[in-house]
């Protein structure tokens, strides 16, 4: 928490971005209720998750070049405004209007594409040595759980309360917040070189750009790797409304119950496995991988609970993995990428990982569609721990050259101090 009482353009910045969060998990609970009550679909509301993950996807070649081309706090406010603006389509929805509530979300979460990545982006910045630059994943990681956690559990008892419309109208609000801390960071989030001219954006060239040199490196690509790995079975996170309502017979409350432990897990996993991870390259790739073992292993433990409380116990056990790997990442990338290409990277890194989990969360609701929920969540589940374990063997050469190159470094340091 040091960074957050020292560096006030941090605070500003950690307080903006958790914010919009906790907004769009009280959106999400408000909405799968909906479309579940509506329509009694387990596809249908796949399709709600989907809607929140794969317009990273599509909009990431343009997302990441206007970041790193553009200023990232006037990038931040604009759209920020624009997502307030759109949100209310939410408001004009209704059970026979669920194509527009849904369109409005897949508005809102293409316009997300371009501000997640210049937050991203900005954070090394914003810090000021190595430590602060630590912390603040740290903390930055764990709380988008925390605000996942709190976004869940007060948007489903908000839900509940006031009704699905209130709701809507808050998650409005907090875009307003959103881009008005924003516009209090006065220092530039990210380097400009006195000759630097501004050049044009060409999405397709600039990913491709970022796609070279992140090959290039196979630093990079094991970690933008360790996403996408995770992200086969992620499609199960937006069928747990649908767990609580079939399998345990709750309404928002349960859905609300359930979201909220994932992101308990995902609030306190950067914290235990960070001070594991450290500056260790190779510990920080192996964990990634442990991370998504131990989520693989929870959800299919949460699929067959007995109870609900169980089955949220199981689901913020997995989560502590889950969220891990995406700090630990995110981490890695920051270190191991230069500032003029860095918003590419990140919004390449997050594309790949939300086509995968938009696909996966498509698959799982066909599956539920099949088979009861129960089944359908544990054979994602048991794939992605299939993948994961791959992940694990497909690094060991990777990292064992790293464990060397540091072993030399570290002798050569000892031998000439």
């Amino acid at each position: 928490m040091g960074v957050l009482r020292s560096n006030v353009n941090v605070r500003r910045l950690f307080f903006a971005q958790n914010i919009s969060v906790m907004g769009d998990y009280f959106t999400y609970v408000a909405l799968v209720g909906l479309i579940k009550d509506a329509t009694d679909s387990t596809f249908l509301v796949s399709l709600v998750y989907a809607a929140y993950v794969l317009p990273s996807f599509f909009f990431s070649p343009l997302a990441g070049p206007i970041v790193d081309k553009f200023d990232r706090r006037k990038i931040i406010v604009f759209v920020s405004a624009l997502q307030a603006i759109c949100g209310v389509g939410f408001l004009l929805s209704s059970a026979d209007r669920i194509w527009l509530a849904l369109i409005t979300q897949i508005v809102i979460s293409s316009l997300a594409v371009i501000t997640l990545p210049a937050f991203g982006s900005a954070i090394p910045n914003l810090t000021r040595n190595d430590e602060e630059l630590r912390q603040a994943n740290v903390l930055f990681g764990s709380s988008w759980g925390a605000s996942v956690f709190l976004g869940s559990a007060l948007g489903g008892l908000f839900a509940a309360t006031f009704g699905r419309t209130a709701t809507f109208a808050a998650d409005i609000g907090t875009f307003v917040l959103c881009a008005l801390l924003v516009t209090l960071i006065k220092i530039p989030m990210q380097e400009r070189k006195a000759d630097a001219k501004r050049e044009p954006v060409r999405p397709i060239a600039d990913m491709r750009e970022a796609f070279h040199y992140a090959k290039e490196n196979n630093v990079i690509f094991a970690l933008m790797a360790s996403k996408t790995t995770q992200a086969v079975g992620a499609g199960a996170v937006g069928q747990l409304a649908v767990l609580a309502i079939d399998a345990f017979n709750t309404g928002d409350g349960g859905s609300g119950l359930l979201l909220a432990a994932r992101g308990f897990g995902a609030a306190i996993g950067p914290f235990i496995f960070m001070r594991f991870a450290r500056n260790n390259m190779p510990r920080l790739l192996m964990l990634c991988g442990v991370g998504g073992v131990m989520w693989s292993i929870f959800y299919l433990a949460a699929s067959s609970s007995p109870s609900l409380w169980l089955a949220a116990f199981s689901i913020g056990v997995a989560h502590i993995g889950g969220g891990a790997i995406w700090t630990m990442a995110s981490y890695g990338l920051q270190t191991s990428t230069e500032d003029h290409i860095r918003g590419r990277v990140i919004a390449g890194d997050m594309g790949f990982a939300m086509l995968v989990t938009g696909l996966s969360s498509i698959g799982t609701g066909i599956l539920g569609e099949i088979f009861p929920i129960r089944i359908a969540i544990a054979i994602v589940a048991g794939i992605s721990g299939l993948c994961s374990l791959s992940y694990l063997l497909g690094t060991i050469g990777l990292r064992k050259r790293l464990r060397s190159e540091m072993q030399q470094q570290s002798d050569s340091t000892r031998a000439y101090p």
